[in-house]
Formats: C-alpha cells, structure tokens, sequence
C-alpha cells in the first residue's frame, strides 16, 4: 500500500508545474486515486458489470438445468408437475375402469420424466438468450430486487423458449408413453354416455409447466447468489455483485 501511494505522489510531483495552484490540484488527485484503488471502490465499467450479471445468470441456469434434468428432478421436487384441472374430470370418471386405477400417479410421474428429459436440452436455449442481455440494462439489474436478472430473462425468453421447448416436450412424452396413455384414457372417458368430451393438450400444458419451474429454479438460484458472497466463486461475480452489497 505504501509503494502504490509513493508512486503515485511521485508522479504528481514530475506532472506538476511551479504554480503551488496547479501542484496542489495534482497531488489531491493522486491522492483521491490511492484511496480509490486501496479500498476497492475503483469504479466497474458496464461491459464488467454486465459480465458479471451473464456469468451469474449463465451459473443460475446450469444449476437448474443440471438438478431438473436429473432422476426426480421434477417429480421429486418442489417443482413437481401436477395434471391439469381437465384431466382430474378425466381421471375420475375412468378410475374404476380396467386398466386405468392407477392413472393419476402413472401419468403424473410420465409428464415429470418428460419435463427432465427435456431440461437436458435447455441449456443451450438459455445460454443464447443470456448472450442477449445488453450492457445498458445490466445496471439496472445489478441494483434492482433480487430476482430481477431473472424476470428480465423471462420476460424476453419465455415466448421463443416455450416454442423450442414444446416440440422437446411431446417428443419425451411419446418417450415415455405418456400420450399413448393419455389418448387410451380420454378415448375411454369419451364413450361414456352424457359427458362432455374433452381432449386437453398435454404437451402444451407440460411445456409451460416445465419452464415455469426452471425460471423458478433460476431465480432461487439469483437470489442465493445477491444474498450470500460466499457462493460468488469467481473474482468477476465477487467485483460485480458486491456493489448491490452496499
């Protein structure tokens, strides 16, 4: 610390010319800079800044990628996709036929093993949408609320993401035999006299699911990271993140 402020008093003192005026100016400069870089406050430029926010952003989005897309990543999680309201007409009335008494908990866990397979392919989707992010928002991100990263990626992301992401889905559907199962079971439901017929798309309604808990999973992971500088293991996430700190 000594060495660095002798240096720069030194180079005050071979800038300055005689007038006292003008000497005194740069020694107050040199001195205000030693200060700034000895404490850190150095200030960050918005290229380091928005760095800072797409290496966390891009770290939010393996985490989730990597712990939905494991075995129970959805159905033995927080996250776990529940059928939707249609499909509980559905299953009550063919529960009591043959073949379908353990619909419920069979297609329940067949949409979830499909939400995992497809979060193997997410990653790279996200990865392009965070190279999106443009240095004239990171700021505002940086000292925005805790999830803010997160609603921005969602808010320019979702739309395109959900029409990568639902061809993803039906085809881990058919996978795992969830539609053929779904369409033996509405088939059924359908022949009943009197009912209403009904034919809700489950791929759809997965896929919305499905990154509803990945956006969910991300900002989990935003928040941990703006809350605890223990987690920010790099220099750039340590420079960038503690200025939210204060």
């Amino acid at each position: 610390m000594r060495i660095l402020t002798s240096f720069l008093l030194f180079a005050a003192l071979l800038l300055a010319s005689p007038a006292q005026a003008q000497f005194g100016k740069l020694l107050k400069q040199a001195s205000d800079k030693a200060d700034e870089v000895l404490s850190g406050k150095s200030p960050l430029s918005e290229e380091t800044i928005g760095n800072g926010l797409k290496e966390a952003l891009n770290q939010g989005v393996d985490k989730a990628v990597t712990s939905l897309s494991a075995q129970d990543g959805y159905y033995g999680s927080p996250y776990k996709i529940l059928l939707p309201e249609e499909a509980q007409t559905v299953i009550n009335k063919v529960s009591a036929l043959p073949g379908f008494g353990n619909l419920e908990q069979d297609l329940t866990e067949r949409i979830n093993r499909a939400a995992e397979l497809a979060a193997t392919k997410a990653g790279p989707i996200f990865v392009d949408a965070i190279k999106g992010l443009t240095i004239k928002d990171a700021m505002n991100l940086l000292m925005g609320d805790q999830d803010a990263a997160t609603r921005y990626l969602e808010a320019n992301t979702a739309s395109p993401l959900a029409g990568e992401f639902q061809p993803v889905i039906r085809a881990a559907l058919d996978e795992v035999n969830a539609n053929e199962i779904w369409f033996k079971a509405v088939t059924a439901y359908n022949k009943i006299p009197f009912v209403k017929k009904t034919d809700p798309e489950l791929d759809q309604y997965v896929t919305q699911r499905a990154l509803e808990g990945m956006f969910g999973l991300v900002e989990v992971k935003e928040s941990e990271l703006r809350q605890n500088p223990a987690l920010r293991n790099t220099q750039l996430l340590k420079d960038v993140f503690a200025r939210q700190d204060k």
